[in-house]
């Protein structure tokens, strides 16, 4: 049998090129992406409101979208990028693409048998994601589901692709990618127009899904050809390099599977709670993860490579990762603190510029609001825990982060039930406030994590420099500065109509933005050198 050719690997990174812009180009794609994403939850909200097709459509595109969870971005990029990386600061650029190959081969195996047992199990995975669901609520999400099931697959394919072009530091169409879905999803919408009624314009939504899912990962597939020209498709489970990958998988696997799993629950704990709970939660959930995504995940996707790629003594090694960690932290810590603020205080605010249209009422605004302020409890310790489990996974130990994130779903659970159900009755309030006691709970659990992450690691390379001093500056100015927007919104002539809240939204917020930087400049805290070279170049 004659070999293959040979294989036109794009040679490493030089070393620390391009690193001051990583974070930027990660934050940049998911910008675009999470925009789109936000225009795409307005349409969503004018069609279909906070309603049963609304609480069906939420719980349904969740349950595939676990397996997109755990065998898509995050397990990749723990178990893959980390032995990708190394093999390509090492130069053995050869076996760094027949890893990717296999990995590649591995996914399509595994995910195809797994969306063919969903389709088949969906009126099971329904009954498991919303228990409290029945009759025709029940019936619509089981059809979503075995709709959307399959575009779960494409879009782990879109993960592989992501993991090899962050490897190769290749970041900004990586994250910018999802615009495609977005916009396929947005056309829909506008296409159907809801004139068959919501529950055919659910159903042409789902399949828009699924070709938005295909898209996106055709957009990233050439850039990965060129990487991995000729691509071919082995299992090498006798490889090392593969082994290894499979080794760290399960781990962080499970890992991930503990943290989906808690989200199965929090979905499930609200399908009992009255109609609303499940789409409030989902609408709070969208506008949580953009300051997940843009702070937390951008730093923590840009510093695993090159965490990864730390070469020397342990000694050595453990330098640049307190250097790196010090750095990441400060940066996530400017953005996500003024984040959450803005959550708590300016909530109102936000959700009714961005949702405060059609189906969605002014009822809405309020409940997604105490949704949206429970979140902003454990903000800043989930976007800063990434960039330590990121850490942990730079270092091969995916086992640390599973122990600690099964720590954080028992407490998430326990302290959620109590929070959603029993709680409300026992204030004598609506039982459907209870749903911001889910993520109140969550907030309370990811601090946990956070500490036992921070602890073990500071023991394991030393401690970080603390930070303090500086975050309690941040806290104070973003505080001030949303009360002084609090403040301006109350003297806002306001009238009546959802266009209303765009101009309050679009007063309001940049008001609270500008002054957060003023009072940070006044109390000698320096922006990030991205942002300041932004503000340059404008």
């Amino acid at each position: 049998m004659s070999n293959p050719p040979s294989k036109s690997v794009t040679p490493p990174h030089p070393k620390g090129l391009l690193a001051r812009s990583s974070a930027v180009a990660v934050a940049s794609g998911i910008l675009m992406s999470r925009l789109l994403g936000l225009v795409r939850d307005r349409v969503f909200a004018h069609y279909l409101g906070n309603s049963d097709i609304a609480d069906a459509f939420r719980a349904a595109f969740r349950i595939p979208n676990f397996l997109q969870n755990l065998f898509g971005e995050g397990v990749l990029s723990a178990s893959f990028i980390p032995v990708y990386a190394r093999l390509r600061a090492e130069e053995r650029n050869e076996e760094a693409s027949e890893l990717a190959e296999a990995i590649f081969a591995i996914l399509v195996l595994v995910t195809s048998v797994l969306v063919l047992v969903g389709v088949f199990a969906a009126p099971l995975l329904s009954d498991v994601i919303a228990a409290g669901f029945d009759g025709e609520k029940r019936a619509l999400t089981i059809r979503l589901v075995r709709i959307l099931f399959p575009g779960a697959a494409l879009l782990v394919f879109y993960s592989w692709c992501l993991g090899v072009l962050n490897s190769h530091r290749k970041f900004l169409l990586s994250y910018a990618a999802p615009v495609v879905w977005n916009v396929t999803m947005i056309a829909a919408f506008l296409w159907d127009d809801g004139r068959q009624g919501q529950v055919h314009l659910a159903i042409v939504i789902a399949w828009a899904s699924v070709i938005g899912s295909g898209l996106q990962f055709a957009v990233l597939l050439p850039a990965v050809l060129r990487l991995l020209r000729p691509l071919v498709l082995r299992l090498r489970l006798r490889d090392n390099s593969v082994r290894t990958v499979v080794r760290n998988f399960f781990p962080v696997f499970f890992g991930r599977g503990v943290v989906q799993v808690s989200a199965f629950l929090d979905s499930m704990i609200a399908s009992f709670l009255p109609t609303s709970a499940v789409s409030a939660l989902a609408y709070a959930q969208t506008l949580n993860s953009l300051p997940v995504s843009l702070f937390g995940m951008a730093v923590s996707a840009a510093e695993l490579p090159a965490m990864s790629s730390a070469l020397g003594s342990s000694e050595q090694v453990g330098g640049v990762l307190r250097e790196r960690l010090a750095q990441g932290l400060k940066n996530i810590a400017f953005f996500v603190v003024p984040s959450a603020v803005a959550f708590l205080i300016l909530g109102d605010v936000i959700v009714a510029a961005i949702y405060r249209t059609g189906q969605f009422t002014a009822k809405d605004v309020t409940l997604v609001w105490s949704v949206l302020a429970g979140s902003a409890v454990g903000l800043l310790a989930s976007t800063s825990g990434r960039l330590y489990a990121s850490a942990f996974y730079a270092l091969r130990d995916t086992r640390t982060p599973l122990i600690f994130a099964v720590i954080r779903v028992v407490l998430t659970v326990a302290l959620g039930y109590f929070f959603a159900l029993p709680l409300p009755k026992l204030l004598g309030v609506d039982r459907l406030w209870g749903v911001a006691g889910l993520t109140f709970s969550a907030g309370l659990a990811g601090w946990v994590e956070f500490v036992l992450l921070r602890r073990e690691l500071h023991r394991r390379i030393g401690a970080v420099p603390s930070q303090r001093s500086r975050t309690a500056k941040l806290w104070g100015a973003a505080v001030l500065a949303a009360l002084i927007g609090y403040g301006a919104k109350r003297l806002l002539p306001i009238p009546p109509g959802h266009l209303s809240a765009l101009t309050v939204g679009a007063i309001v917020l940049p008001l609270f933005g500008v002054l957060y930087l003023v009072f940070c400049r006044l109390l000698g805290i320096a922006a990030p050198s991205s942002l300041q070279r932004l503000f340059r170049r404008a």
